[in-house]
């Protein structure tokens, strides 16, 4: 994993995942250095990931206070558990639901859980952090997270892009990139994670757009992108557009096979 510290506050637990085909896609989690440290998901399901080792190069995991699931895909929730037992005071932010989809796996120990809905608000020392469903998501149990200090907004799924190499999905802002390819990117991501968007009533979707407009983000903190300052109204714009992007279809067994024999070696 790489360690991106974006600012005195806030530091990027940076992980890649290579989708054949789609790019390498970025999988990030997030250290909030508050009064009360607030570590926002826990990184891939995979084995050797290092992601403990990591989150101890920026802060003490026996000092953390929270833990802000986004929602609860394996992509999130990798190093939950073990995260839980080394920080023995902290609380695992999420939704009821969230709760009822990890407990189809393992036990939540519900005496750790701090239950937030979006529109409620949580004082974390010297900051608010407040829940607010992204506009795009791929699970019921999804909430971002609004920080009033700094300006940024967790946004889990949303805004996520696949990049072309790991060494730009991994980068500690997006503006290595080049922003029509970062569109083109998230409208592909968008289709592929939120499929629904091509169903959505538009005036309520543009709702969902609105509500995170008026927090006026400074920063954007995906789980699937580098971050992004700055760039808050050209993501927006982009989330107007995706109800119109182009429909993801995946390969078919056919192209299976052949990406198969493509790695097959040559004799």
């Amino acid at each position: 994993m790489r360690i991106n510290r974006i600012r005195p506050d806030i530091a990027v637990l940076s992980d890649e995942l290579e989708v054949p085909g789609i790019g390498h896609l970025p999988v990030n989690a997030y250290v909030l250095q508050a009064a009360e440290p607030v570590v926002v998901d826990t990184g891939l399901s995979l084995p050797d990931r290092g992601f403990l080792d990591a989150l101890g190069s920026v802060v003490d995991p026996a000092d953390v206070e929270w833990v802000w699931l986004t929602h609860p895909d394996r992509d999130h929730t990798g190093s939950l558990f073990d995260l839980l037992d080394e920080a023995p005071h902290a609380r695992l932010i999420t939704t009821f639901a969230g709760v009822g989809i990890m407990s189809c796996e393992r036990s939540v120990p519900l005496d750790r859980v701090y239950l937030l809905n979006p529109g409620q608000s949580l004082d974390v020392g010297d900051r608010r952090l407040t829940a607010l469903r992204p506009p795009l998501f791929d699970n019921p149990s999804t909430v971002g997270c609004f920080d009033d200090r700094s300006g940024s907004y967790f946004s889990s799924d949303c805004f996520g892009a696949p990049m072309e190499t790991a060494e730009l999905a991994t980068a500690d802002d997006i503006g290595y990139c080049l922003p029509s390819a970062v569109r083109a990117a998230q409208h592909l991501w968008a289709t592929v994670d939120s499929p629904w968007v091509h169903t959505v009533d538009q005036e309520k979707f543009m709702a969902t757009v609105s509500a995170l407009s008026a927090l006026e983000p400074r920063l954007l903190l995906s789980t699937h992108l580098p971050p992004a300052e700055g760039r808050t109204a050209e993501y927006l714009d982009m989330l107007a557009a995706a109800p119109q992007a182009d429909a993801f279809v995946g390969p078919d067994q056919a192209a299976l096979e052949q990406m198969l024999a493509d790695f097959e070696p040559a004799h």
